[in-house]
């Protein structure tokens, strides 16, 4: 074999080993991170009456996440945010009576409406129930929300359905006026969009794609539980019964795969809805500090939605911008958090 030939058959060799490298190490690349031990599993929950059963993640029996925060009571009306109509009786109404006569439907247009009596035993204003009695009943609708302020249409619905409650039950209602009412709402609408903030921040892998189950372990590493839809995780609050303070959200179709170790994420959601979550809670700040470190444990970097970097200092920058609409809201006795705040920024 002449020593072309051989110079030859050593450069096609050189160029396989570089092809067979680059092949290996364009396979790793595009292989999702998986986790460094199992950690979830998915499973579906149980059909109850009249509800859909949705896949969700549970942890192993082995592992020690949080309980989902239960949902706490909804709350009383509020004359800071509702149109209130006094309903007067002449004689108790039994909390069966007035269940009966309550309408089918607890919205007004696309406002939260509700009924309220004057639990003759407690004093309470609370939704009748049975074996209850009342002295006295409300009823109200909210003047705004986030589809906007009350208006003409909706106040006359509200007045329609108090009215045939009231006369169901042989109660007189009182409205007040209508043009007071949703003056009242447009002013506070607006002073609900000026001052509303929902933020979030992505996490954009640098390289290689993360795995459903690289996601969760990092997640939960972070004090984040998977939530009730697939794809999504929360962060809870401390307090039972509040809000998730943060929510991560990455792809249903990537959760719901059924080979997820092969199921590519390359970018991940995390969001906080400011007027929801009560300022102790540091929503922020937990925020901030999550989105770091997710970062560093799983070579990625934060960006906008339109995958601009954010650096870390125009993160704090941020964080003193909400400071400010803190207060705001807590001078309006809207904090952020309370029922008042959560029902007018829902």
């Amino acid at each position: 074999m002449s020593g072309f030939t051989v110079g030859l058959a050593i450069i096609g060799g050189l160029v396989l080993a570089g092809l067979v490298a680059w092949n290996a190490w364009t396979t790793r690349r595009n292989t999702p991170r998986q986790p460094d031990v199992p950690t979830t599993v998915l499973a579906t929950v149980p059909l109850e009456p009249q509800e859909r059963s949705e896949p969700v993640l549970h942890p192993e029996p082995d592992e020690d996440l949080a309980p989902l925060p239960q949902p706490e009571r909804k709350p009383r009306l509020d004359a800071l945010i509702d149109v209130l109509a006094a309903i007067a009786i002449d004689t108790l109404v039994t909390g069966e009576a007035a269940m009966a006569a309550l309408p089918t439907t607890r919205r007004a247009g696309s406002k939260p409406f509700a009924i309220e009596g004057r639990n003759d035993a407690s004093g309470e204003w609370e939704t009748p129930r049975a074996n209850q009695r009342y002295a006295a009943f409300q009823a109200g609708v909210q003047l705004a929300n986030r589809n906007g302020a009350l208006n003409d249409i909706e106040f006359s619905e509200f007045v329609m359905k108090t009215q045939a409650f009231a006369d169901a039950i042989n109660g007189a209602p009182e409205f007040p006026e209508m043009r007071d009412e949703v003056g009242r709402a447009r002013e506070l609408d607006q002073f609900a969009s000026t001052h509303d903030a929902q933020l979030s921040f992505t996490l954009r892998a640098r390289q290689a794609a993360w795995s459903p189950g690289y996601v969760q372990q990092h997640a939960s590493r972070q004090g984040f539980v998977a939530g009730a839809i697939p794809g999504r995780m929360v962060l809870p609050a401390t307090q039972p019964g509040q809000p998730a303070v943060l929510g991560l959200s990455f792809s249903t179709q990537a959760a719901l795969s059924e080979d997820p170790a092969h199921s590519a994420i390359r970018d991940l959601t995390l969001s906080l809805d400011v007027p929801q979550v009560s300022r102790i809670e540091q929503p922020f700040v937990r925020m901030r500090d999550t989105a770091i470190a997710l970062a560093a444990a799983m070579d990625g970097m934060i960006t906008d939605d339109d995958g601009r970097v954010i650096p870390v200092e125009a993160l704090d920058r941020i964080g003193a911008d909400l400071e400010h609409l803190y207060d705001t809201l807590e001078a309006r006795d809207l904090s952020a958090g309370s029922p008042q705040a959560r029902r007018l920024f829902s």
